[in-house]
Parts: C-alpha cells; structure tokens; sequence
C-alpha cells in the first residue's frame, strides 16, 4: 500500500545513490533527508492511522538500505576499515540471529514488526557516524564497538517478544 508514509521510507533508496557523488555538503543532505524522513514517517502513518505490517517492514528495510549502500561507498574509499564496517552492521546479525530462532521455533507468522527501543538508538547513532565519516572524522574503537553491545541489546529487547509469543501459540 502506497501512503505518504512510505513514500517517504522509499525515498531513503535514491538518496544513498547520491553518495556516487564525492561531494561532502550533498552527501550530508542526503544523511540529513534519510534522518529526515526516517522520524517523520512513522508519525504521519501513526497520525493518519496508516500504519501497516507492510510499512513496519519497509520503513527499516530503507534504513538498512540507506546505511548499507553508504558504508560501502566508505569501505570502497577506505574511509573505514573491516572492523568498523563490521560493527555498525552487528546489530542486523544479532537481528538475524532471533529471526531463525523464531523460524526454528515456528513461530515467524506470528510476528509482529515493530519498532524497538536499541534499534532505533543503534540507526540514530549510525546516521551520526555517517555524517561524521562524510566529513573525515575518525572515530576512536569504543564508538564501533558500541554498535555490538547496542546489538546484544536489541537482542535482548526482542527475546520477551519471543516468550509471548510462544505463550500465545
């Protein structure tokens, strides 16, 4: 279903392209409308009452989407290593890693998408890295690292979900 909600989560695909362009000020405009539109989506579909399962998984879809695209233009670069690439894309293993177990378990039709707490720190934070990546900042170890504890945490945040749904099968 196409609402202005997730036009504006589809919007964050074209603007990672722009990071094609070695341009400091037009890749940060492209972080600030993908940060932009990331806060903004979720309100409208919430005030509209058009929020859907489709838009719950579109809207970290385009995130993961944005950040990935861009992290691999600064791999490319070199503007970072394997360690940091690595770390900022931890959170999703963790992530990965609960989904089996729900498949594993059976339970995959009975998720719910939604939003959590450490996912949305973790995206926040990584829009901040890549902006300051943009502009030739480097980050001590702890900052990438952090991004594994925040996955560990996401992890955790999810595992109750899990429990209730096994409870409710």
């Amino acid at each position: 279903m196409i609402t202005v909600s997730n036009g504006l989560s589809f919007i964050r695909a074209p603007l990672a392209f722009l990071f094609w362009q070695d341009n400091p000020t037009l890749r940060f405009v492209a972080i600030f409308l993908a940060m932009l539109t990331d806060c903004v989506d979720g309100y409208l579909a919430r005030r509209n009452k058009s929020a859907s399962q489709f838009g719950a998984v579109l809207d970290p879809a385009m995130d993961k989407f944005f950040v990935y695209f861009v992290l691999s233009v600064f791999f490319i670069e070199e503007r970072i290593g394997f360690f940091a690439l690595a770390t900022m894309l931890s959170r999703d293993l963790f992530l990965c890693l609960h989904a089996f177990y729900i498949i594993v378990r059976g339970r995959w039709k009975k998720v719910v998408f939604r939003a959590i707490k450490w996912g949305k720190i973790t995206t926040a934070l990584q829009f901040l890295v890549l902006i300051g990546l943009t502009f030739g900042f480097n980050f001590p170890w702890y900052i990438y690292a952090s991004f594994i504890a925040m996955g560990w945490l996401a992890f955790l945040e999810l595992v109750p979900l899990s429990r209730f749904i096994r409870e409710k099968a």
